[in-house]
């Protein structure tokens, strides 16, 4: 039987991006195999290994973690081996170096290298080597952004680099949903005329929230509250910084929730003020949900939004473009009524049936 492998840091990495591409080999009569840390298991798969990869290279539990890994590629008779995340995608490729020799093809999907412009220099020092390295080993190496794909293809050696537009968005899921706006605000605690300013993703340092906090107390408005959807360490630092700039009743901090693409429906405009991305799923979402967008100006979130056409970019690092640019949105109705359009044309190119049509061609070649 023809056998694929799907290696990950984590199992949830399978469920978040990748199920349409498993049930594609499995249509295909492959049987597929997972291997990741076993926080979650993959059910769709007919073999699940379980290896605690850490997601700090130099973490000395990696070391038993690649034994293991090498010793399940070694005599799995994989065609295909497809890695993903930074620490299991390098000791895949080394595990599996002798084995393209014999036919294994070797993919990776690189969701944002880790270096990238403006990144901390230790962020260069430790992964551009590895991947610089490890492109060597790589049969197919997919870029998810035009930053890293141009850069992947000047200075890195995989006998082929793909551009692919991310992990592809359920469109119709986000365009098509509807809500009661009004029953939907009362569950969330946001007051029913006001503005409802919305963010998705965890609360640490890297997703940058307190930016957008910061831009909204500066408008000096009583009618703007701020929702944002995610868990994280940074929770009790937003609730005090909200209180420091009295807005502790207009922060909703609404957690982890499955049913995001409902309270796109109930807000005004989407924020996402991020330091670091691959190709942001949410914006993908906000997107096709028609939302208005104001986002950093950083790689993957630019793929996405084109200044003043469908939304606007920003610097991260203060909150002053944030400010001025939701201002915008508010002052003027007619903006986000064009925005609206564009955002739902635009994000077509990212939608799930253009994904996995260039991606299958991949798989084929």
């Amino acid at each position: 039987m023809k056998k694929v492998l799907f290696v990950a840091s984590i199992m949830g990495h399978f469920k978040a991006f990748h199920m349409p591409y498993i049930e594609y080999f499995k249509e295909k009569g492959y049987q597929v195999e997972a291997a990741a840390k076993p926080k979650e298991g993959l059910t769709i798969c007919e073999v699940q290994h379980n290896i605690d990869f850490e997601r700090q290279p130099l973490k000395l539990k990696n070391i038993p973690a690649y034994k293991k890994l090498r010793k399940i590629i070694r005599s799995g008779n994989y065609e295909i081996i497809h890695c993903h995340t930074p620490v299991a995608a390098m000791m895949t490729r080394l595990a599996a170096r002798k084995l393209r020799k014999k036919g294994t093809r070797v993919i990776y999907t690189a969701h944002g290298f880790h270096f990238f412009k403006g990144a901390p220099f230790k962020n260069w020092l430790i992964y551009f080597p590895v991947e610089w390295l490890c492109s060597f080993l790589t049969d197919d190496l997919i870029t998810i952004n035009r930053e890293d794909f141009a850069f992947a293809k000047k200075h890195l050696h995989a006998k082929r680099t793909h551009y692919v537009p991310g992990v592809g968005v359920n469109i119709d899921k986000f365009k098509n949903t509807t809500v009661d706006r009004d029953k939907k605000r009362a569950e969330l605690r946001i007051p029913k005329d006001s503005i409802a300013v919305l963010s998705v993703g965890e609360l640490n340092e890297n997703k940058n929230h307190e930016t957008v906090l910061r831009a909204i107390a500066s408008l000096d408005r009583k009618d703007i509250v701020y929702v944002i959807c995610g868990k994280g360490g940074k929770k009790e630092y937003l609730e005090t910084l909200a209180k420091e700039l009295g807005m502790e009743d207009r922060l909703v901090l609404a957690g982890f929730r499955t049913d995001v693409h409902e309270i796109y429906k109930c807000c005004d405009m989407f924020a996402f003020p991020s330091k670091r991305e691959g190709l942001p799923v949410s914006v993908m979402e906000a997107m096709a949900s028609g939302l208005p967008c104001v986002v950093s100006d950083i790689r993957g979130n630019n793929d996405l939004i084109k200044d003043g056409e469908n939304g606007f970019l920003c610097s991260p690092i203060t909150a002053d473009e944030f400010r001025k640019n939701i201002g915008v949105l508010i002052d003027t109705p007619g903006v986000c009524t064009t925005i609206e359009k564009n955002n739902i044309k635009d994000v077509k190119l990212f939608g799930i049936d253009n994904v996995k049509k260039e991606m299958y061609e991949i798989y084929n070649l």
